[in-house]
């Protein structure tokens, strides 16, 4: 049992020079000039004589420094060198620090980037994960558990926000699946917290369905006294029914009018992937208009400020709010679930026909070869047709109800 106390270490004092004090196993104290005071383990390993630095009195105590030798003996048990140990354990330790959230995100991110993630899509992952980074960005990533995760988002929740806490766990999941795969990380911690937080209300979109209610609203577009280009975007909105910065950054060099189809590349597009709409004869006499007034520019929608640059996000929306029609009617997103709704109605036309007119992505591997390969595209030509005849006899129908009358 080793017999020196903490007192007698406590009372040791520097001398002309330094000097050693045993303790028992190796363990020993090294009293400085200078009056510091350091534990040390001497050990032999491979037939050579080795010291192991354990750390300073008192801020290591007597008790401390004693398990840590404890600690190093057990290691010489298993033929492991403590001094290589400790070399690996400080190597570790440097690279959990460099490897924080942070640098991890910013390298996802710009994977991201690299990949062709659309500049608004990048911009928003970006904004959820500047959250993330002023709460946890600074600590490795390697260390972060679920508990502290989930105290972060729960005060995104506390503002009411529960749509963004959720898409925030999403989103430093996808940072910590990226570290897994480049061996700086075990395992995703934000798999833990499924149910942990309140679940978002579902809010669809806004839109209108009942015949005669879409064809008032078609009437109403027809008889928009704002700006001309704002009058004409509305008109194509239903007809092609796509989504609305691929509609308001649509340029003429992308349509073509001898095969009767506008070919959106794919830097435009949500999924990243080029997308074909069949142009109906009536669309095609919209453009054939709307070229006489905006073919000097490279924009189909130029805004009234910039002839370089398209209307802006919410022209078309506040275009609706003049006409009458209040967000929780309709909104210019809302067209593309009016088509989808009447077309699935209509039993016309294959399900995979309509939702790749949409451009919506499958998530079946194999059913989303097959289908990128085909694309449906005869039927989605006849499909287009349709519906355009069809946004033709729903307008027509308000119309002969009120004659009739």
């Amino acid at each position: 049992m080793p017999t020196k106390t903490d007192t007698y270490f406590r009372h040791l004092k520097p001398a002309e020079k330094d000097y050693k004090r045993s303790d028992d196993g190796g363990l020993f104290m090294l009293v400085t000039t200078t009056g510091s005071k350091l534990w040390r383990f001497a050990y032999r390993y491979d037939s050579k004589q080795k010291l192991l630095a354990i750390g300073p009195y008192p801020i290591v105590s007597l008790v401390d420094a004693r398990a840590k030798r404890d600690e190093a003996k057990r290691l010489l048990a298993e033929d492991i060198d403590p001094s290589v140990e400790r070399k690996a354990e400080r190597r570790q330790a440097r690279i959990a620090r460099a490897n924080t959230f942070e640098a991890v995100a910013k390298e996802l991110m710009e994977k991201f980037e690299a990949e062709g993630d659309a500049p608004t899509t990048l911009k928003k992952k970006q904004w959820l994960l500047d959250f993330a980074n002023q709460e946890f960005g600074k600590r490795p990533i390697a260390e972060l558990k679920a508990p502290e995760i989930l105290d972060a988002l729960r005060k995104i929740e506390r503002r009411g926000r529960h749509e963004t806490a959720t898409r925030a766990r999403s989103t430093i999941g996808a940072v910590f699946r990226y570290a897994i795969a480049t061996g700086r990380a075990e395992r995703d911690p934000t798999g833990d917290l499924r149910g942990a937080l309140i679940t978002p209300k579902v809010t669809h979109r806004a839109t209108i369905v009942e015949p005669h209610a879409v064809g008032a609203l078609l009437r109403a577009i027809d008889g928009f006294e704002g700006q001309a280009v704002t009058r004409y975007a509305l008109k194509l909105a239903p007809l092609m029914f796509v989504r609305p910065g691929e509609l308001r950054k649509a340029e003429w060099t992308e349509f073509n009018i001898a095969s009767a189809e506008w070919r959106i590349p794919a830097a435009k597009m949500k999924m990243r992937r080029p997308h074909r709409v069949p142009l109906a004869p009536q669309t095609l006499a919209i453009l054939e208009e709307l070229r006489e007034l905006t073919g000097g520019s490279k924009l189909l929608f130029p805004s009234v400020r910039s002839w370089h640059r398209p209307i802006s996000d919410n022209t078309l929306n506040a275009a609706l709010r003049r006409l009458g029609y209040d967000k929780t009617e309709i909104t210019v997103h809302g067209f593309r679930s009016t088509a989808s709704v009447l077309l699935n109605e209509s039993g016309k036309w294959h399900a995979d026909a309509i939702e790749r007119q949409l451009a919506h992505q499958e998530t079946n591997e194999i059913r989303g070869a097959y289908t990128h390969a085909a694309e449906f595209w005869q039927e989605r030509v006849r499909m287009m047709q349709w519906w355009a005849d069809e946004l033709d006899r729903m307008k027509e129908l308000g119309r002969v109800l009120r004659k009739s009358a």
